[in-house]
């Protein structure tokens, strides 16, 4: 199989995806109202984002495993994902997703979209309920710009050859590592750093821009 000739990470919740999954876990719990604004602020840089996600998976605790089916139900791809992944395997590129979101959700949702590789939290489990702590440590900025360098690298791409696309203040140090940085339905922080603004909520706003 030749190598890839580039790499496009995705962020996940408002960007790859239309949701913000701990919401809907947070629904669950009868909280996700509360959750919503915490993570509206996560997102615009005003808080640090693990000590914030700490406090988010908190509001968690209780909810029981067998919710995470009426959760992945609810998950909705952004316009234009399926078309993008597509163009850029015909591209021959690679397509990843790293998330300050959780596995839980993403390992149902990645693979019939085409993913190739994603890394994200994962949540600690009592019994049959989560716990309302994180399992390891936390995917936050330094961890996503981490994760595009590993991949580039696993996968002989150089990092200018890398595109970064994402919505949050979090996101912003992997799309400064990346050869381009897409702000994406972003932030207004993410939107004066990034490269190029995506204006239009559709991923196939991007295929113009692949190598």
């Amino acid at each position: 199989m030749p190598a890839p000739r580039f790499l496009v990470v995705f962020d996940a919740d408002s960007t790859l995806l239309r949701n913000e999954v701990i919401e809907l876990i947070a629904d669950e719990a009868g909280r996700g109202a509360e959750v919503a604004a915490a993570t509206e602020a996560a997102m615009r840089g005003e808080v640090d984002f693990a000590t914030s996600l700490r406090a988010r998976v908190r509001a968690l605790e209780g909810v029981p495993l067998s919710a995470f089916d009426r959760v992945c139900a609810r998950v909705q791809p952004t316009t234009g994902a399926a078309e993008l992944i597509a163009a850029i395997h015909a591209r021959s590129g690679l397509a990843a997703v790293v998330s300050g979101g959780f596995h839980e959700v993403l390992d149902a949702v990645a693979p019939p979209l085409g993913v190739d590789l994603w890394r994200a939290n994962r949540l600690s489990v009592t019994g049959e309920a989560l716990s309302g702590t994180v399992d390891g440590g936390i995917v936050d900025a330094p961890g996503k710009a981490a994760a595009l360098e590993e991949w580039a690298a696993a996968s002989g791409v150089p990092l200018r050859r890398t595109i970064a696309i994402g919505d949050g203040a979090n996101d912003l140090r992997m799309m400064a590592v990346a050869g381009l940085g897409l702000a994406f339905n972003a932030k207004p922080v993410v939107r004066a750093e990034a490269d190029l603004v995506i204006g239009e909520v559709d991923l196939r706003e991007v295929i113009p821009l692949l190598p």
